[in-house]
C-alpha cells in the first residue's frame, strides 16, 4: 500500500491534483512568468536569484511617470503617490513582513550599501572586542563588507573576521556550534553577522536562539536578510534583533536592483534626537552615523540648517529621499504580500519543498544529494542539490527544456519553488527534467506541458 502511494506520488496526477487544492493558486495570475523556449510557461525555480515581475508593476511604475510629466515639482505634494513621504507608504508593510514596528524600517539604498552604513554604528570595536562572525559559506559581498570594515577600523581581516563552518562531513551549520563559540569566545566579539537564510545551502538559521546567545556575550547582531525577507516568518523586534538589512528584489519581486530595506531595533532609536555622541554604550544618542539630509528630523529638515538632528526612527540612517521610481515596484510587490500573508506563504513553501524532496529521492536516489537541511523548520523556498560530477553544461540543458535553476560552483544546482507562483507541477517538471538529463529511466522528461 505504501509502495502505491509513493508511485501515485510520483505521477502528474498527483501534481496536478494539489495544484487544484491550492488555496494560494490564484496568486500565480499575479505575475508574469517567462515562456519557456519551447512554448507555454517555464517553469521558474530562480526567485530566490530575482522574483518575477507583477502584473500591477508597470502601472505603478507609469503612474509615477505620468506624476512627473503632469506634475513636475508638484509632484512631491499632489501626486497620487505624493513624493515627499514616499518611503513611508511602505514602512507598514515591510514592518509586517520583518516582525518589526513600523517605526523600525525604512526602504532606502541596496543592501550591501546598507549593511555598511549601519556597520558604522553596530561595528564599534576596541582592541579586546573586535572580532566580526559569519558563517562561512557567507554571500561574497557580506565576506568583503565585513573585511573591509574590519580594515577600516585598523584591524587584520584575517584575524578579526571568524568564518563559522560546518563540522567535517556535515553541510550546514549547527546551532549548538554557533551557541558554543560564543559561550567560549564571545567576550571578544564585537559583532555577529549572518545570513538569515544561507544563499548556498537554503539553511535557515534558528535566529532566535543565535541573537540570545550573541546578546548575552554583549555582542551586538545583526542578520543579512537578503534570502529571507518574503521567504520565512520573521520577528526581529521580538528577537531583539540590533539591525538587519536586506534585497527586495528576490523574494520581494520588486526588480533588478531594487531599492533595499532596513532595521534597527526601537531601544537603538528612542533617544536618537539628543545628540551624536561617540561614547560606547546602548543609548540611541551615542551611536554614531554617516548623516544625510533625509535622516535629519523631517520637523526641522527643510529649515536648512547645518545641524543634523536624527529623527528618532530609523529612517535616521537614511541619507538621501527616496527613490521614487525604484519605490513604485516594491509598493506593488508589498501589496500582494498584504493579500495573501506569510502564514499562508510559509505553509505552502514547506509543502512544496517536502514535496521535491520526496520526488527526489523517489526519481534520483543517490544521485543527488540536498544540501539544505530536511527540518522544514531550518529551510525556506530553497532545495540545494549536489550533484556529483554536474558542471554549467545541466544547468544549460535544465533551461533549453524550459526549467530555470541555477548552479555555483562546484557541483550544485538551487532551485526554489517559491509559493507565490511556484506550482507542484512545476517541481514535478523540474525533477521528471533533471531525471531525463540525467540518464534515470522511468520517467518522462517532463517536457511540453
Amino acid at each position: 500500500m505504501a509502495q502505491a502511494r509513493d508511485m501515485a506520488r510520483r505521477d502528474e496526477g498527483y501534481a496536478r491534483e494539489q495544484d487544484a487544492g491550492d488555496a494560494l493558486a490564484w496568486c500565480r495570475e499575479l505575475f508574469h512568468v517567462p515562456p519557456a523556449p519551447g512554448g507555454g510557461p517555464s517553469v521558474y525555480l530562480t526567485g530566490n536569484s530575482l522574483g518575477l515581475q507583477p502584473k500591477a508593476t508597470r502601472a505603478a511604475v507609469e503612474a509615477e511617470l505620468e506624476d512627473w510629466a503632469r506634475l513636475g515639482v508638484g509632484a512631491h505634494l499632489h501626486g497620487r503617490h505624493p513624493w515627499l513621504p514616499a518611503h513611508e507608504s511602505v514602512r507598514e508593510p515591510l514592518a509586517r513582513l520583518v516582525g518589526a514596528l513600523p517605526h523600525e524600517v525604512v526602504a532606502m539604498n541596496s543592501l550591501t550599501v546598507n549593511l555598511h552604513l549601519l556597520m558604522v554604528s553596530f561595528y564599534r570595536p576596541t582592541e579586546a572586542r573586535h572580532r566580526i562572525v559569519i558563517e562561512d559559506s557567507a554571500f561574497p559581498s557580506d565576506s568583503y563588507a565585513v573585511a573591509s570594515q574590519a580594515a577600516f577600523h585598523g584591524f587584520d581581516p584575517r584575524e578579526a573576521v571568524v568564518r563559522l563552518g560546518p563540522r567535517d562531513g556535515e553541510a550546514t551549520l549547527r546551532t549548538e556550534d554557533i551557541e558554543g563559540y560564543l559561550a567560549r569566545e564571545g567576550r571578544s566579539v564585537a559583532l555577529v553577522l549572518l545570513g538569515g537564510v544561507n544563499y548556498l545551502s537554503g539553511q535557515w538559521f534558528e535566529m532566535e536562539r543565535i541573537t540570545a546567545a550573541a546578546r548575552e556575550q554583549g555582542c551586538m547582531v545583526g542578520w543579512d536578510l537578503a534570502h529571507a525577507a518574503g521567504n520565512v516568518t520573521l520577528r526581529l523586534h521580538e528577537w531583539g534583533v540590533d539591525f538587519a538589512a536586506w534585497c527586495s528584489y528576490k523574494y520581494l519581486n520588486s526588480g533588478p536592483g531594487a531599492v533595499a530595506g532596513a532595521f534597527v531595533h526601537e531601544r537603538h532609536t528612542r533617544g536618537a534626537a539628543e545628540g551624536q555622541g561617540s561614547k560606547a554604550g546602548g543609548d540611541a544618542g551615542a551611536l554614531p552615523r554617516f548623516a544625510g539630509w533625509w535622516g535629519n528630523d523631517p520637523a526641522t529638515r527643510f529649515r536648512m540648517g547645518s545641524e543634523f538632528v536624527p529623527v528618532a526612527s530609523a529612517d535616521a540612517w537614511q541619507l538621501s529621499n527616496p527613490p521614487i521610481l525604484a519605490l513604485a515596484p516594491l509598493r506593488a510587490s508589498l501589496e500582494v504580500f498584504d493579500r495573501v500573508g506569510m502564514a499562508s506563504l510559509r505553509a505552502k513553501s514547506e509543502r512544496l519543498t517536502a514535496y521535491m524532496e520526496s520526488l527526489l529521492e523517489a526519481r534520483l536516489g543517490g544521485r543527488v544529494r540536498v544540501l539544505t537541511p530536511r527540518d522544514r523548520g531550518q529551510r525556506g523556498a530553497q532545495l540545494s542539490l549536489v550533484v556529483p560530477g554536474v558542471s554549467r553544461d545541466v544547468e544549460r540543458r535544465l533551461h533549453e527544456r524550459g526549467v530555470v535553476v541555477d548552479f555555483r560552483e562546484p557541483d550544485v544546482i538551487r532551485a526554489a519553488p517559491v509559493p507565490l507562483y511556484c506550482t507542484f507541477q512545476d517541481v514535478w517538471r523540474f525533477v521528471e527534467a533533471l531525471a531525463a538529463i540525467l540518464g534515470v529511466e522511468g520517467g518522462t522528461g517532463g517536457l511540453g506541458r
